[in-house]
């Protein structure tokens, strides 16, 4: 290889591996707003710690509503926080169903922090079967696929176009991914509320 091509191979690198450590942290939050100045939110994080997440000028809101198992059908596009059977199949704790624009999103299966040890996995659906301990869910995602079970009395929701009006004390949200910034504060993009009342249970 000429010199002047390795260079730039070499110089390609560098800029890549620079751009992917500047990639700013990202933190979830799950908890209840408890005052909302402006684009400041406080809140109370599930653990009792109180936040201060600003919200970006074109912040997304989402609610997070109750929908029924039934609408999980082969092609949607769904998200499963689950437990780890022993027998390799993921026990559902929660399902999200995605709405179409959002097909894709976080595709993969990875460790989640609802509880010690859980999962989540975003996939889309190839096959649902009823079976005896549940709706038995087959999703299937690039790198593979996943057996699923979803009990009876699992909580199923759906992400529904939301407003910025719902960001108000008492409402519970999940931030998937507010980015810490240099001097430490945190900035949310998106922004889930449950709705009636329900604690986005993902």
């Amino acid at each position: 290889m000429p010199k002047s091509t390795l260079f730039a191979a070499l110089l390609l690198v560098a800029f890549a591996s620079a751009a992917s450590a500047q990639q700013p942290p990202t933190v979830r939050i799950r908890g209840t707003i408890e005052g909302v100045d402006g684009a400041m939110l406080s809140i109370k994080s599930r653990d009792g710690a109180d936040m201060k997440v600003r919200t970006t000028d074109n912040v997304a809101v989402f609610g997070v509503a109750k929908t029924d198992l039934s609408e999980i059908k082969p092609g949607s596009y769904i998200g499963v926080t689950a437990m780890p059977e022993p027998d390799g199949t993921q026990k559902a704790i929660a399902v999200h169903i995605f709405p179409e624009n959002q097909r894709g999103a976080a595709e993969g299966f990875r460790p989640w922090d609802l509880r010690a040890n859980s999962t989540m996995t975003n996939a889309t659906v190839a096959e649902t079967v009823e079976g005896t301990d549940g709706q038995n869910i087959t999703v299937k995602y690039k790198d593979g696929e996943k057996k699923v079970v979803v009990p009876p009395g699992t909580p199923v929701v759906t992400f529904v176009a939301g407003d910025k009006a719902e960001l108000k004390p008492g409402a519970k949200i999940i931030i998937f991914g507010a980015v810490k910034k240099e001097d430490g504060t945190l900035e949310a993009n998106r922004v889930n509320v449950g709705r009636d009342g329900i604690a986005p249970p993902m």
